[in-house]
């Protein structure tokens, strides 16, 4: 049976070392990658093409929310991302799911209950918890969001996600080794493609889509 890369990004040594335990008690081989904060979660994706799966806590050092969802899921659109989390309401798993991750495993879960997430997942379905039913009717506006975010190629959502952590043009430019005039005209793009007039505004959009995880 040929061996499977899962990437494990986790800031809390214990829950990783859990989860590290439930991927080593599955049949077949595994390679196990772990990571404890986003650059390094998005630096071990980079690192590994092949990787199965990724593993993916919603509130990792180095990125709000679902800014990480939506960054890697735009830069590493092949690599199958379960979003583990505290926070497993109805509507934080329905978000997670429209912004492109493959299954949700609350952190209450049990041993066996994130075997089975994972190798759901691994088999090509979508993996979520036993009580979920769907959380509320999307907000129309919220939609159309969700929608225009999808547009953004992964530079931009890259630009987006430190746009939403303060940085400045400059220090981005330095972050992701380009020019700052490039870095203009990624933002020119981001306010085109979520119609807003601002970066400020740019960021209140962001905003939005991590409300659901405070509500």
């Amino acid at each position: 049976m040929q061996e499977q890369t899962i990437i494990i990004a986790d800031d809390h040594p214990l829950f990783r070392d859990a989860l590290r335990q439930a991927v080593i008690g599955m049949e077949g081989r595994q390679a196990i990658v772990e990571a404890g904060d986003f650059a390094a979660a998005r630096k071990a994706a980079g690192a590994h093409a092949e990787a199965d799966l990724m593993l993916l806590d919603l509130a990792m050092p180095g990125v709000s929310g679902f800014s990480g969802l939506m960054a890697l899921r735009s830069e590493f659109a092949s690599l199958p991302i379960i979003i583990v989390s505290a926070t497993d309401d109805a509507t934080t798993i329905r978000r997670a799911l429209e912004l492109g991750a493959s299954g949700f495993i609350s952190k209450s879960a049990g041993i066996d209950d994130i075997r089975r997430s994972i190798q759901t997942v691994l088999a090509g379905d979508i993996a979520t918890p036993e009580n979920y039913r769907g959380g509320q009717e999307q907000d129309p506006d919220v939609a159309d969001l969700i929608h225009r975010l999808h547009t953004l190629t992964p530079q931009q959502s890259r630009v987006l996600t430190m746009l939403g952590e303060g940085l400045l043009n400059k220090q981005i430019a330095y972050e992701l080794g380009v020019s700052e005039a490039t870095i203009k005209a990624h933002v020119s793009a981001i306010l085109l493609k979520l119609d807003v007039d601002s970066r400020t505004q740019a960021v209140i959009q962001l905003g939005k889509i991590n409300m659901a995880m405070v509500a």
